[in-house]
């Protein structure tokens, strides 16, 4: 009896691997050949375990011990184009890139794009999410969850784009919304020369603690909004100066993963 305990445990062992290596190439070329594959060597094997075990045929049982080598290796022969499609598609998975991906810093990158703007004289509104969560406007824009890059950027803040007015909003090294809408400042210093991208980065950042950066459409010079405070015409080293010591050092992988490191 515990014999036959044991044939069982083996075979529902075999029938998982070859379920797992199904699923693995299901969808490819190797679909409906695996799994009649499967069907018979799975018949084949109860079948000869019985008999063998049955009439005590040993030899068949180390023969199909053999056999089993035999088919593994030709299994991995047939399907190689679809293992090696499986192999490649789990080398892409983001567990494995967050832990062997090398980290980036995107600051850098993130300054560059904005002074672009600036040359360009392309208006641009920016928040950065610090302590303080921002899903109630991310809610109100349009979600897009995206790792930066300069091209996202400029596309979203070209005056074709229907979310170029808007804001964006960034959590890490990921743009996670655009054509948001920010409350405007209500304060009565605050000068009448400025438009109203300043007075919403002003305003949310009178509400929350993100860091807005701020591109004149007019002008091209570039402004940061921390707590009410509005700091004008940044040069681009006192843009990641800034952005540095608010931010710490913001970095992406591959993955499209972000992590913060340092944050103040």
């Amino acid at each position: 009896m515990t014999e036959y305990i044991i044939y069982g445990v083996e075979i529902a062992l075999i029938y998982l691997f070859l379920t797992v290596v199904y699923k693995f190439v299901k969808g490819s070329t190797g679909d409906s050949a695996l799994r009649g594959v499967a069907i018979i060597f799975t018949v084949l094997l109860i079948g000869i375990y019985l008999v063998a075990d049955t009439l005590g045929l040993y030899r068949i049982e180390k023969l199909l011990e053999k056999v089993v080598d035999y088919l593994f290796i030709a299994v991995i022969v047939v399907f190689q184009p679809e293992l090696r499609r499986g192999l490649s598609r789990l080398g892409q998975n983001r567990v494995f890139n967050r832990l062997l991906a090398a980290k980036e810093d995107v600051i850098p990158k993130l300054v560059a794009s904005i002074f672009r703007l600036a040359r360009a004289k392309t208006g641009g509104l920016i928040a950065v999410e610090r302590g303080v969560g921002l899903r109630n406007y991310v809610e109100r824009g349009i979600e897009i969850d995206a790792n930066f890059t300069p091209e996202l950027l400029d596309s979203i803040f070209y005056p074709g784009n229907p979310l170029h007015d808007g804001a964006i909003i960034m959590r890490g090294s990921r743009v996670v919304a655009a054509g948001c809408l920010f409350p405007l400042t209500e304060n009565p210093d605050i000068s009448k020369r400025l438009g109203t991208r300043h007075r919403a980065g002003i305003g949310l950042s009178e509400e929350t603690d993100a860091l807005v950066v701020v591109v004149s459409e007019e002008t091209g010079k570039v402004s940061v909004a921390i707590k009410g405070d509005l700091q004008q015409d940044l040069s681009r080293d006192q843009l990641e100066k800034v952005l540095r010591e608010n931010m710490g050092t913001v970095v992406s992988v591959s993955a499209g993963e972000s992590a913060i490191a340092g944050q103040v």
